[in-house]
């Protein structure tokens, strides 16, 4: 009974997510979601086919000195620190490169 009472109480501290049943193989993973501007940018890095789209559109980003301090930010956060080097123009081009990605 006393274990009973033990695990009742540590299920209680556990967020209702954590209780959860786990997806079942066939859905779709999150992963899936397609990329935008407001992907972060370290997330852009990893699928091969937004690298690409982000190398070709703004050279240098994925190998810039500073790429660490920022990959956690998307490409929208960061155009307003990167003193006019990512345009508006840049942007919708990058934007049109992930829409389209299949």
């Amino acid at each position: 009974m006393k274990l009973v009472a033990i695990c009742a109480a540590a299920l209680a501290c556990l967020p209702v997510a954590a209780l959860a049943q786990a997806a079942p193989a066939s859905a779709p993973a999150a992963a899936a979601v397609a990329p935008t501007l407001d992907t972060p940018i370290e997330a852009l890095v990893a699928n091969p086919k937004s690298k690409a789209v982000l190398d070709a559109d703004i050279p240098g980003l994925s190998t810039h000195e500073h790429y660490e301090m920022f990959k956690a930010m998307s490409l929208r956060a960061i155009q307003p620190m990167s003193n006019g080097k990512i345009t508006e123009d840049m942007l919708k081009k990058v934007e049109a490169d992930l829409a389209a990605i299949k």
